[in-house]
């Protein structure tokens, strides 16, 4: 994850993008609000793919692990 970062003097600590004080869950809201990849970078052009699809990586990789547990249905 050498595009992901995280400073306790930038953001409270947050995970960003390194080299910016974009965080990876600012990413992820856009993305989850169907804003494109493509609005993101033109938005923001000093964020690359690279730096999105790092973000999604993040994520999923925040969400291993090896305890599972049984969802109750709603």
């Amino acid at each position: 994850m050498d595009r992901i970062t995280a400073n306790p003097k930038i953001l409270g600590g947050k995970p960003i993008i390194k080299g910016s004080r974009i965080s990876v869950e600012f990413i992820l809201e856009l993305l989850a609000s169907d804003v494109s990849e493509d609005e993101i970078i033109e938005d923001y052009p000093h964020i690359t793919k690279q730096d999105l699809h790092a973000c999604l990586r993040f994520a999923a990789n925040t969400f291993k692990n090896d305890i599972y547990l049984e969802l109750e249905m709603a």
